[in-house]
């Protein structure tokens, strides 16, 4: 027998898969959230009938920030927390940690 829906749901919110996001908007604000597909939700932000209230009026947003490897629970309590920083903290925050992870580069054997 399959899991119970609500098992299933418990499941889900336990994985590692959770991100807390900033994007900046048109008018230069930042909004913060949390999601499991920051891509998703990204084009959700910038679409004509869903998105948060907020960033509806402030269209385009833009992606400026993200952290990854978060169960529901913990990317909550992160966005609580970066919800909390100033505008110079968050900034601060965007600049020290890009959004785009690079791989080091592979040394060679000499």
């Amino acid at each position: 027998m399959g899991a119970t829906k609500s098992t299933r749901m418990k499941i889900v919110r336990e994985a590692k898969d959770f991100s807390v996001y900033v994007v900046r908007c048109a008018d230069g604000t930042l909004y913060t959230g949390v999601t499991n597909d920051v891509t998703a939700r990204i084009r959700e932000h910038n679409s004509a009938t869903i998105g948060a209230k907020y960033t509806r009026s402030r269209r385009p947003v833009r992606l400026a920030y993200h952290e990854k490897g978060y169960t529901h629970g913990e990317a909550l309590s992160r966005e609580y927390a970066v919800k909390q920083l100033s505008r110079m903290q968050k900034e601060a925050l965007i600049k020290t940690k890009p959004t785009k992870k690079t791989k080091p580069a592979l040394k060679k054997k000499s």
